[in-house]
């Protein structure tokens, strides 16, 4: 006895409400196949599996993963598809689903093709059919990324997250007048402060957020505080000088414009002027210099650069090792990048934990801030470090740490308490100015 599974798929879930669908026509089919092949002994199996509403270009379905599961529990014989590309339309993808059935000695069998994979010319045949399928669903997706390019260079909108100073009717960028003076007051403003950093500080404290807007789901999103990143984003998106950019080239857009020409090229070029935060060898600041020890050794371990495929590496390690002498430690390179993450986390905890907070508000009782201030001040400071330049980050990571101590059981942070006591009183100089 053979047992048969009938796998049926479709695209689209258009039509599927239908009294007798595509789903129903295919699995017609591959009974009626069935019943052609019962003096083979092939027998139907009484479960169905159906994909309605699912792309032939993943595996992840939740009937096809159904009958992987029974084809594993040594439940299945053969599976019956009315076309081949109802099982995958990518050859990659269906190469896995072969080996799947020949681990299991699970044969395939296409109604409307006329082969199955018992043998080798079906499996020619399979090959053959198959790349055709991925040749027509790759000229498929060639054509979608022509017609985008075509309509973005006709100054179309062609959709995505609609950005702060417009609304999206009708598939149409209109301006929003309400955030348009928003946006004319974030490009003015930057070129006064020349920093998205500052200028996020500002924005967020003036009460300003993000665009907030809902999306067809009905879920909520934006309206949340501005960063760095989100400020540059806006800062450099053409769409506010009504141009549409599509990979490295502009179009005039069928929008209006919230700034100018003139206002747009002055931000760019504030940009260009901006000052660096790396090295003129484009290094990244070494957050724990001078800081940082070799605990079995007693020596400072040394920041060190690598290049290899135009990308830098950054690593600390013990002077010994630098200077020819042997490491009583880790005696290797240690990568910059994790233990600064682990510093940096253990920081961020401790400046936020109330033991700090109460020690460090005695000390400023006499400065006129009470514990519910200090605690303002402190609360935020995951939000406030992620909007710091390398180059401030290394300033408090100098100021608050006393010693990193590096050996074969892990890393020793010691905190310098009155580095923190001087950086809580800077911070309350900044907030009363």
């Amino acid at each position: 006895m053979t047992r048969c599974a009938i796998y049926t798929r479709k695209s689209h879930e258009e039509g599927l409400e239908q009294e007798f669908n595509s789903l129903d026509a295919q699995r017609l089919a591959g009974e009626n196949y069935i019943k052609s092949q019962q003096h083979e002994g092939w027998q139907i199996i009484d479960k169905l599996y159906d994909d309605g509403g699912f792309s032939g270009g993943t595996l992840e379905r939740p009937a096809l993963q159904q009958l992987f599961e029974d084809i594993a529990a040594g439940l299945i014989d053969c599976v019956i598809v009315y076309k081949i590309d109802r099982l995958s339309r990518s050859l990659l993808d269906f190469a896995k689903i072969v080996d799947l059935f020949d681990q299991h000695n699970v044969t395939f069998v296409s109604v409307t093709q006329s082969f199955n994979t018992a043998n080798s010319m079906g499996r020619l045949m399979l090959n053959v059919l198959l790349s055709f399928a991925q040749y027509e669903r790759e000229l498929t997706g060639e054509r979608i990324r022509d017609k985008f390019a075509a309509s973005k260079q006709k100054g179309m909108w062609m959709g995505g997250n609609p950005p702060l100073g417009y609304d999206i009717i009708d598939r149409k960028l209109i301006i929003n007048q309400k955030d348009q003076n928003l946006i004319e007051h974030i490009f003015r403003r930057f070129l006064v402060l020349a920093s998205a950093t500052h200028l996020a500080r500002e924005l967020n404290d003036e009460g300003h957020r993000t665009k907030q807007f809902t999306t067809k789901n009905g879920k909520l999103i934006g309206g949340a505080k501005f960063t760095k990143a989100s400020l540059r984003r806006i800062l450099t998106n053409p769409v506010y000088m009504g141009k549409i950019r599509h990979k490295e080239k502009l179009f005039d857009g069928l929008h209006n414009a919230i700034i100018s020409q003139e206002l747009w090229d002055q931000v760019q070029e504030t940009f260009k002027k901006a000052p660096k935060r790396n090295s003129a060898f484009g290094k990244a600041p070494m957050l724990l210099k001078g800081v940082i020890q070799c605990s079995a050794c007693n020596v400072p371990m040394t920041p060190t650069y690598t290049a290899k495929q135009n990308r830098q590496y950054r690593y600390y390690v013990c002077s010994n090792v630098l200077r020819g002498k042997d490491c009583n430690g880790i005696g290797s390179y240690l990568a910059a990048g994790e233990v600064e993450h682990f510093v940096i986390k253990q920081v961020r905890h401790i400046l936020k934990s109330p033991e700090i907070v109460a020690q460090t508000s005695i000390l400023l009782e006499q400065a006129g801030l009470n514990k519910a201030q200090v605690f303002e001040l402190l609360k935020d400071i995951d939000g406030v470090w992620q909007n710091l330049f390398p180059i401030e980050q290394q300033k408090i990571i100098q100021t608050l740490i006393r010693t990193v101590l590096v050996g074969t059981d892990g890393v020793d942070v010691r905190i310098n308490q009155e580095g923190l006591h001087s950086l809580v009183l800077e911070t309350q100089d900044e907030v009363m100015a």
